[in-house]
């Protein structure tokens, strides 16, 4: 399970981010930016977070450590704003944090160069997930070291938010026109060859073991976590051994 810390200071809002996420300091005296359960598609946002940045990881790519943040709810009485304040107290319990990368600059196609291989890793990856929030206007890529890193990935995996259509949701073609790192030449081919059989049923149940339980209760249609982590693997499974084939708006 992912490593758990909780949190002793809220320190700022990071008003980038529609859900408002918010820089902590942990136990551990870390710096983390918090997710909320409260906010925004609430625990949805939060499971496609672990599945894939856990799944990123797994795979080679650059993504900050996760943890699961526990929030006391009283750490937003002192808060002056109002929605801050209100973020807190609807948020008490298991959250997710990532680690906070110190001084790492917004990714821009024009400023930055991304070889052919590594472009193609990602939109693969993004393609499998359904990344829908990687666009030129918004790349949710971080260079840090003078490397990409992947965040954001609350927007991914649509069909989780309607499972009866899970599957043909899924089998959906992507379209990577507007895909910040297009512009790069992506070889996708040779990613696709790379990455696509590392994604077993092995691989899918160990990454989708990190989600907590609390946020797969109650799901309408599941009996149990299991069954509902099951249901997260399969789509991504089905995905992975053609959707190179049906990446659009790329050469």
């Amino acid at each position: 399970m992912l490593r758990n810390v909780t949190v002793t200071r809220y320190i700022t809002p990071l008003r980038e981010g529609g859900s408002l996420p918010g820089l902590v300091e942990g136990d551990d005296l870390g710096t983390y930016v918090l997710k909320f359960t409260g906010a925004g598609q609430g625990r949805k946002t939060l499971v496609a977070e672990v599945v894939c940045g856990e799944l990123a990881r797994r795979l080679g790519l650059r993504v900050p450590r996760l943890v699961t943040v526990d929030l006391d709810p009283v750490l937003g009485l002192g808060e002056p704003d109002e929605q801050v304040q209100d973020l807190l107290k609807s948020s008490g319990g298991t959250n997710l944090g990532m680690d906070f990368l110190t001084r790492a600059i917004g990714f821009d196609p024009l400023a930055f160069e991304v070889g052919p291989e590594e472009a193609g890793r990602i939109v693969w990856f993004d393609a499998l997930i359904n990344n829908v929030d990687r666009s030129w206007r918004n790349p949710n890529l971080l260079m840090w070291h003078g490397e990409p890193w992947l965040i954001d990935h609350g927007a991914t995996m649509i069909w989780h938010h309607h499972w009866p259509g899970a599957r043909t949701s899924a089998a959906k073609p992507y379209d990577a026109s507007d895909h910040a790192l297009a512009r790069f030449g992506p070889d996708v081919a040779t990613a696709a060859a790379a990455l696509a059989p590392l994604i077993t049923e092995e691989l899918l149940a160990e990454v989708t073991a990190e989600i907590p339980d609390v946020w797969l209760a109650d799901e309408p249609g599941f009996d149990t976590p299991d069954a509902l982590r099951r249901a997260y693997a399969e789509p991504l499974l089905a995905r992975a051994a053609g959707i190179h084939e049906r990446i659009e708006g790329i050469k």
